[in-house]
Order: structure tokens, then C-alpha cells, then sequence
């Protein structure tokens, strides 16, 4: 049957064919079949996702071909993300490394990176970035790599995702701008002070996270659960946050399906969630005088958890 593959284009829809038939589930920086089975394809060739459509026409060679079958059967057979199964994936334009250390980069952030953060930014001149749950450093390392002026720290409770961002600040070489540091939220960042904190933390209910289609259980439980409500780690952030950020600071974070729990809980909390191309994404904006407003009530859900 695969004897009659000879392009990249016929390795293309091949895949996305089999990946159809054997209803995988797509959520890892792609939502259908045909651009997952470009990911594969185009990386395990080593070229970009932008190649041009005259490519398609080329040939692979017999290793190429056996290489690439190999890795349609394993997705099928594992579950196992594309990204993995390559070890690399692209993030606002960028290509990073990826493997079980990290989540799979895939947060709507990026749009926000490729846009420089307007709104919210078009007024300030930040110098300092955090990346806070930094996982592979995609977000942290795209601000950097999109604003040549930014300072940017990365920061993660995983020593295991730090070693994976610090191999990405090496491939874009951008070790003189970025740091690694171990923390818990905020807890390794005593002083620090930043223009913009950006972070996309677990923020996956255990029920949720019990429901979730296999391709999730390759990735690392301590990048997605956040307690009942998703909101463990939102609501630390929150409190938190006011003292890293200077004083016209602005704070962005994801919190995804748990946008109508954070909304119940702080209702008064002026939050502004960000309307992305494909729609909402459960990502807000706040800037720091607004958290110092509301510092009150924030504090109060956040202890009326921990009791």
C-alpha cells in the first residue's frame, strides 16, 4: 500500500489519512489531522514549516520514506505526541526543542508575542520580562527573540523543564538576555522586578485531567493538574504578583477553561480577557494598580482555600 509513496505530498496526506482513520485526538500546537501530518513529515526531513509548495513535489529518498512510515505508526500506536516523537516543534515562529521534559508549547500567548503585546504594551517601553511556569522557555525565549531590548527571566519549580529551556536560550543564543531559575511561582525571585510577567501555569482540574484523551498522559502531570478548580496556582500569581512588578506592570496569564471559576471567585477583579483570531482563549490581562486595588479580596479567596 505505502509502495506507491514517493513525494512529501503523498507522505502528507498519507499520514493525515491514517491519523483520521485511527481517531487520534490533535491538541499539541494543532487541531486536524493534515497539519499534524506536515509537523511529522517536514521535521523528520529537517525542513521548516514554511517550505514552499514546489517542494511538495520532491522525492524522498528510501531512508527518508522508512523514517517517516516509522514515525506514523508510532503516533498511532502511542499516542504520543508529534512534537515528541521529532523533538521539536515551532512557537511564534520559532523552532524549539521539545521532549517529556515540558509541555508541549501550544499557548495563544504566541499570537500576543508576534503582535508585541498590543494593546496592552503600546504605551510602555518594559526592559524586564518574567516567564513565570516557564516549562521549555518557548514563551519566555519568543519575547526575547521578538523584543532584542527585553531582559527576560524564566522561571519553573521543575528542574527537569529548566534543563530543557536552558538547551532552548542556547539554540537561539540568547544566553546573554535570558535566564533559567529554579522558583516556585515567586518564590526563587526575591526582589525581582519586571515591565511584564507572562505565565501560562497548570491550570487543568484532577477531573478534567482524568478525562483527558491519551495524548495528554505523555506530558508531564505537573505542567497541567491544578486542584478542583484549575485555579491552585492563578490565584497565587495574583497575590503575588504586585510586588515583582514595577509600578505600571502589567500581569497576562492563562488559565484556560477555568476563566468562569476565576470570574465566580473574584467577580470585582477587573480582568480582560483577550479575544484571540480563533476567539476567547481564557487568557487575561491586569495591570499591577488594579491588583493592588483589589489586593484585599484577592488575599481573602486565597486564604479561604488554604483553610
Amino acid at each position: 500500500m505505502t509502495a506507491e509513496l514517493s513525494s512529501i505530498v503523498d507522505c502528507i496526506r498519507y499520514a493525515a489519512s491514517r491519523f483520521n482513520a485511527a481517531g487520534l485526538t490533535f491538541g499539541h500546537s494543532h487541531d486536524n489531522a493534515i497539519d499534524e501530518a506536515t509537523h511529522l513529515v517536514l521535521s523528520s526531513l529537517h525542513l521548516p514549516p514554511d517550505l514552499p509548495p514546489a517542494y511538495g513535489a520532491a522525492r524522498l529518498t528510501a531512508d527518508e520514506k522508512a523514517r517517516v512510515l516509522e514515525l506514523i505508526e508510532r503516533r498511532i500506536a502511542t499516542r504520543e505526541p508529534v512534537a515528541y516523537l521529532v523533538g521539536e516543534v515551532w512557537f511564534a515562529g520559532l523552532p524549539f526543542k521539545s521532549d517529556k521534559r515540558a509541555l508541549v508549547p501550544r499557548s495563544p500567548i504566541a499570537e500576543l508575542i508576534e503582535n508585541d503585546f498590543s494593546p496592552w504594551l503600546d504605551d510602555r517601553e518594559p526592559e524586564r520580562a518574567l516567564d513565570l511556569c516557564t516549562g521549555s522557555g518557548c514563551i519566555g525565549i519568543a519575547m526575547a527573540a521578538h523584543q532584542p531590548h527585553w531582559d527576560v527571566d524564566l522561571a519553573d519549580i521543575d528542574e527537569q523543564a529548566l534543563s530543557l529551556a536552558r538547551e532552548n536560550i542556547a539554540l537561539h543564543q540568547l544566553q546573554d538576555r535570558v535566564r533559567a531559575i529554579r522558583s516556585d511561582l515567586f518564590d526563587g525571585l526575591k526582589g525581582e522586578r519586571y515591565d511584564l510577567i507572562v505565565s501560562n501555569p497548570p491550570y487543568v482540574t484532577a477531573q478534567e485531567f482524568a478525562a483527558l484523551p491519551d495524548e495528554y498522559r505523555h506530558e508531564p502531570r505537573l505542567g497541567l493538574i491544578a486542584g478542583e478548580d484549575g485555579l491552585d496556582f492563578a490565584l497565587r500569581i495574583l497575590r503575588d504578583a504586585p510586588e515583582h512588578l514595577s509600578e505600571d506592570g502589567v500581569l497576562i496569564v492563562e488559565v484556560g477553561e477555568a476563566e468562569r471559576a476565576l470570574n465566580e471567585l473574584l467577580p470585582q477583579v477587573p480582568f480582560v480577557w483577550i479575544e484571540f483570531k480563533v476567539g476567547p482563549m481564557g487568557v487575561f490581562a491586569i495591570e499591577r494598580r488594579q491588583l493592588v486595588e483589589h489586593a484585599a479580596e484577592i488575599e481573602k479567596v486565597q486564604m479561604e482555600r488554604v483553610v
